[in-house]
């Protein structure tokens, strides 16, 4: 058996399955001061009366990291930065605690300036006085050689309680955005571990000693324990559990729009031949852009409850949320109440719903139902309006699936998967305004959920080597051996491999059936007048993305129950 679990900004979903199909649906209303008891209860519901045993696996999406940066909640964090020449690195600055120090490696990982230990012991002594616990260095070359950022790691060791490393953080070479990766990772790892640690002590007093994982924003996920180490990883995984929710069920050789509507935000994705679209450079999130592998999804502040206002005739929707629809005892109108009117929905108090869109209407001077018409087309129309620009911002660069770069591609959704509560409700609209056609998932209400619980144990390996330098490295992988001048791409791609193979392992992937395949593989011969003096190699190998081995069935059984 297996359970996924969803935390969404409205309810926190939870599902257990098994090879027969969904047994069990919980949702629990979600408290935004106090996720981790929404995850507690959630878990403790749909385990009530199972046998631990049984339960191979928990995937956890959750919104903790993602909230504290949006809120700014996060703590004081230093950064250590060493560039040499170049672009100034106060460009990059993160906050008041931010340090340029001496030392410089080039871009074929040689030292050309060395760094000052004086210097970072001062810079140590000043932050312990303020009272600052996490650190980040990051070198502008370290995936090519890390030793200054170990360097510096080992004089600030006995001092901090955890330094991140940008060369261990991402293996890409994007100066700019390893800073803000190296930054975020620092800043949510306390919030991050006091939820880890919470949510491993409340289990196990409760004899629940429960394989847990983490949803990445990659629609893949990992163990709980290593989530630790790289708890930015767990951003914006609330939408990578929706397109993984439609997954199974998109259509073959088709693009399709994903809209997963909720109480307080609708989320969106899309899909390629049922492959969702990745965001080919890393998350953006607030002032910090990224190397976080992603998939290319969009949040709207606009749910089915977010709040209905008129003003000066125009009818305004969201992005506020002032709690639930009036039909289910909210004081405040909202596209719930109007799809009441327009409709009979059970579970709820229609009368309520009326009530409430009553004085709207006469205030404007039209009929009941004719406000409801308007009020869900202009829902409807934002969130198509905002599927638009995330169409439009994936056309303006190469578009880049989970599995491979579509050369040349231009997306065009020709259908809308749809999830989350109101789906069937707002199918018809969405349908008649869009002109598309619009699929409702099956288990439309815990579908991200699902998701969740189905998505593969994903990492990738980006691996280097210079011929010239008789050097190869995997810096985020803490690795490097010595090469001679015949090692060439091939022998680059099975290095790599190895080591992709025992990361993936090591994050909790079925070592019986990883699918590995090569993301990028570049040569590139050195010359220096008129000779070749070696070859500059770059390989990035990734476990495919996807639904786990062994749910086929569980899969079709879902898309024909009721």
């Amino acid at each position: 058996m297996i359970i996924g679990l969803d935390v969404g900004g409205t309810h926190t979903d939870v599902v257990l399955l098994d090879a027969g199909g969904l047994r069990k649906d919980v949702k629990v209303l979600t408290d935004p001061s106090d996720l981790f008891h929404c995850v507690l209860s959630a878990l403790e519901a749909i385990s009530e009366n199972l046998n631990p045993a049984k339960i191979q696996r928990i995937v956890l999406s959750t919104t903790l990291t993602t909230n504290a940066i949006v809120q700014n909640k996060i703590p004081p964090v230093a950064m250590i930065v060493s560039s040499g020449p170049g672009i100034d690195p106060e460009f990059y600055r993160t906050g008041p605690h931010y340090f340029t120090v001496a030392g410089c490696i080039d871009h074929r990982g040689r030292e050309i300036e060395p760094i000052n230990p004086a210097e970072i012991h001062d810079i140590a002594s000043r932050l312990k006085k303020e009272g600052i616990h996490q650190i980040g260095v990051v070198g502008k070359f370290s995936v090519r050689n890390p030793t200054h950022e170990e360097q510096i790691g080992r004089i600030l060791q006995p001092h901090f309680k955890k330094i991140f490393m940008g060369h261990r953080v991402s293996g890409n070479l994007n100066f700019a955005r390893r800073i803000a990766t190296t930054f975020l990772n620092a800043a949510v790892y306390p919030i991050h571990k006091k939820f880890y640690r919470a949510v491993q002590d409340s289990l196990a007093a409760r004899g629940l000693h429960l394989p847990l994982r983490l949803l990445k924003a990659d629609g893949g996920n990992m163990r709980f324990e290593a989530s630790v180490d790289y708890p930015a990883q767990t951003i914006l995984s609330g939408p990578a559990a929706s397109a993984m929710g439609a997954v199974p069920f998109g259509r073959q050789q088709e693009d399709c729009l994903v809209l997963d509507i909720g109480g307080t935000t609708t989320d969106m994705a899309v899909l390629i031949d049922r492959v969702p679209v990745l965001n080919p450079v890393g998350i953006e999130l607030t002032a910090y852009k990224t190397l976080i592998r992603s998939l290319e999804t969009l949040s709207i502040g606009l749910g089915a409850d977010s709040a209905v206002v008129v003003e000066d005739g125009k009818i305004s929707i969201g992005p506020q949320r002032l709690g639930a629809a009036m039909a289910y005892g909210g004081t405040a109108p909202t596209p719930t109440d109007a799809l009441f009117v327009l409709q009979n929905i059970a579970g709820g108090d229609r009368g309520k719903a009326i009530d409430g869109l009553k004085p709207l209407a006469q205030a404007r001077g039209i009929e009941l139902k004719q406000l409801a018409t308007e009020i869900i087309e202009v829902t409807c129309r934002q969130m198509l309006s905002a599927a638009g620009r995330l169409i439009e911002r994936m056309n303006s660069k190469p578009v880049y699936t989970l599995r491979e770069l579509q050369e040349g591609y231009v997306v065009r959704p020709q259908s809308i998967l749809l999830l989350g509560g109101p789906a069937p409700q707002f199918a018809p609209h969405l349908e008649a305004i869009s002109g598309l056609p619009v699929q409702v998932l099956p288990k439309w209400e815990v579908a991200n959920a699902i998701g969740a619980a189905l998505a593969r144990t994903t990492c990738d390996v980006i691996f280097f080597a210079d011929t010239e330098q008789q050097m190869a490295e995997a810096p985020e992988e803490n690795f490097s051996c010595r090469i001679d001048a015949s090692f060439d791409c091939d022998a680059a791609v099975r290095q790599a491999c190895e080591l992709l193979r025992s990361k993936a392992i090591a994050c909790g992937a079925n070592s019986q059936h990883l699918e590995i395949e090569v993301a990028e593989a570049q040569q590139f011969n050195m010359v220096r007048g008129f000779y070749t003096i070696g070859r500059n190699i770059r390989v990035r190998v990734q476990v495919r993305p996807g639904v786990i081995h062994g749910y086929d069935d569980l899969i079709a059984r879902l898309a024909t129950s009721p």
